[in-house]
């Protein structure tokens, strides 16, 4: 950012961005990610959710009443190694205040995290994802959406009904903070489903209520995915690593039989 463009409202907007990611004490994750077992199991245009810990991660799981609070992309071996030897980044994710950044996998060792394989994904399709969010490095986030960033320092109890559209309040630029906006938008460019089509058509599923049409067709637009509905999506797997190449229940040595 240059000095002409740092105003007041882009200093105020990172202090209140450093405010949401200051971290919660006390976070014990029950499965830590092992970055070795992950880059054994992860493939390009894998999504990895993460618990988080960060103020403003308490608050994306209370709206969206979900462990998962932000999430990001796998890239594999797309981006170059560091010259300096420091571990390659494999993940591409979007951070408040921060943008569109490139990390390695060992900065979520010590949180809990889930991985989503979107099913049947052909091999250039998976090129087109990966190469998407590889694009939009260095994406940045616009500081002056203040408001947008508020919402999240002071979360209000509302009406589960009105907990999705409080995320995307305001602007919508600011929902990229979520992450997984820009990983559906990247899907959506494949046109690869998210989460279900809303159908009346007389022997198709469908939702039951006016409400529930309602809410599934607004949230279809990229700007409104949270890193939940990768979860719950009936088109991307669940990937535990612990079961990816082999695992006997009676080779578990219990601490009452030590």
């Amino acid at each position: 950012m240059t000095a002409q463009s740092d105003t007041f409202l882009d200093r105020f907007g990172r202090f209140i961005a450093g405010r949401l990611q200051v971290e919660s004490s006390g976070y014990q994750p029950y499965t830590p990610s092992d970055p070795e077992t992950l880059l054994r199991v992860l493939v390009p245009g894998d999504i990895l959710l993460i618990e988080g810990n960060q103020r403003i991660s308490a608050t994306i799981k209370y709206l969206t009443q979900s462990t998962w609070s932000h999430s990001a992309l796998y890239v594999g071996d797309a981006l170059p190694a560091p010259e300096d030897g420091s571990e390659r980044p494999r993940l591409i994710e979007v951070n408040l205040g921060e943008g569109c950044v490139a990390v390695p996998l060992s900065k979520y060792r010590t949180y809990n995290t889930r991985i989503c394989r979107a099913n049947g994904l052909s091999p250039s399709d998976r090129d087109q994802v990966v190469g998407f969010m590889v694009e939009r490095l260095g994406l940045k986030y616009d500081m002056k959406n203040i408001f947008d960033m508020l919402r999240y320092l002071f979360p209000v109890p509302m009406p589960v009904r009105w907990r999705r559209r409080a995320i995307a309040f305001g602007s919508g630029d600011p929902t990229r903070a979520i992450c997984s906006s820009l990983i559906a938008q990247a899907y959506e460019r494949i046109n690869y489903p998210i989460l279900p089509e809303v159908t009346l058509a007389p022997g198709r599923a469908s939702a039951q209520s006016t409400y529930s049409r309602q809410e599934i067709l607004h949230i279809r637009h990229h700007s409104l995915y949270t890193p939940r509905d990768f979860d719950l999506s009936p088109y991307f797997r669940i990937v535990k690593p612990t079961l990816e190449y082999g695992f006997d229940y009676k080779s578990v040595v219990w601490a009452h039989q030590a």
